[in-house]
């Protein structure tokens, strides 16, 4: 008999089965999804205001209290010819300050053209008005490109 041990990551949790929280990384807005493993999914949840890419940690610490994610991926925003940039090593440092403070994981995600697929899918659904340059659209195409992260890395991971 096979031991399910194999099947768990580092907390015991069973790979397929996890929850994820992914973010959009910006330097004014980062926005926020929440994904499961076992739809392969994943739902925008909203924008967290940010800095200069610092984010509000008692919003950003309120999703992951009522979403208790067992990892996060943050989107990497590369250039098209996949070479880095400043903000790709800003949101790098995000990661890292988020499992610094947090101690959970952190995964990476190539986020090219999420933010463009975003703004194609919300036209789609609710026309130019869902697109204009108010708060309320940015905050969501930042939480619709998050759930693209997530919904991007599941395809990379498990296809």
């Amino acid at each position: 008999m096979v031991s399910s041990q194999f099947n768990k990551d580092k907390k015991g949790n069973k790979i397929g089965e996890r929850t994820i929280i992914g973010f959009d990384f910006g330097k004014k807005y980062i926005g926020v999804a929440v994904g499961q493993e076992i739809t392969g999914s994943a739902s925008p949840l909203g924008s967290i205001k940010a800095n200069d890419g610092i984010p509000n940690w008692e919003s950003l610490g309120a999703y992951l209290k009522e979403w208790q994610p067992d990892f996060i991926v943050v989107g990497l925003p590369l250039n098209m010819d996949g070479s880095e940039q400043q903000l790709t090593l800003d949101a790098k440092k995000f990661g890292k300050r988020i499992n610094g403070r947090y101690g959970i994981a952190i995964e990476y995600q190539d986020e090219r053209l999420t933010t463009a697929d975003a703004k194609e899918r919300l036209f789609a659904e609710g026309g130019f008005r869902s697109l204009k340059k108010s708060h309320h659209a940015k905050i969501n195409i930042d939480s619709e490109s998050a759930k693209l992260i997530i919904e991007s890395y599941f395809e990379q991971q498990y296809s």
